[in-house]
């Protein structure tokens, strides 16, 4: 062979650039993902009942278009401690693999769903409020810039603050959080 037939195969002992370690398939990488998800839904709320809750039925919904299953379902009033405390306890729930929150990530006095829940994050997951709002934009323009939609991962499960409105915890739930929680979800629990 020629000095040309060895200029990118490494074989000539320079180092390329690589770093030694395997470069897994994008198969592999999904290797550790849950199959089938257990979801807790918190409607972050002071008037919404189980009877009426758009927001929480759209998120529900998506879940169970996803194959995966609803596992517990509450309305929380728009309370710190209440909201935290909820949060919480689901994230301990051995068949809770995800929680999805919708309400209180708005502007308003009462809106304490995300200073409730991001204390509990053992780490951010800030590409999801990224994308929510990006995606968000095409449907409610500027006004977006009032959402604080966040999501972090605690204890090894994934958790998502949507907006209250139906729309939004639809988009966030069908567009992102069913297409993204089993992959986190295993990556968070992986050894």
């Amino acid at each position: 062979m020629s000095d040309d037939d060895h200029a990118h195969d490494g074989s000539d002992g320079r180092d390329h650039g690589h770093d030694g370690h395997d470069h897994h398939t994008h198969d592999d990488h999904h290797a550790h993902d849950l199959d089938t998800l257990g979801y807790a839904v918190v409607t972050v709320s002071s008037s919404r009942t189980h009877d009426d809750d758009p927001a929480g039925d759209a998120i529900e919904a998506a879940v169970a278009d996803a194959g995966d299953e609803t596992v517990v379902r509450e309305i929380v009033a728009d309370d710190f401690d209440g909201v935290q405390a909820t949060v919480n306890r689901l994230i301990g729930r051995d068949d809770v693999d995800c929680v999805v929150t919708t309400g209180g990530t708005g502007v308003t006095p009462d809106d304490v769903t995300v200073e409730a829940a991001t204390p509990l994050f053992d780490k951010e997951l800030p590409g999801f409020g990224e994308l929510f709002r990006a995606l968000s934009r095409e449907e409610i323009g500027t006004m977006v810039v009032g959402t604080r939609a966040t999501a972090g991962v605690s204890d090894g499960v994934p958790v998502f603050c949507l907006p209250g409105s139906e729309n939004a915890a639809r988009l966030g739930s069908e567009a992102i959080i069913v297409e993204e929680a089993g992959h986190l979800a295993g990556l968070a629990r992986r050894e």
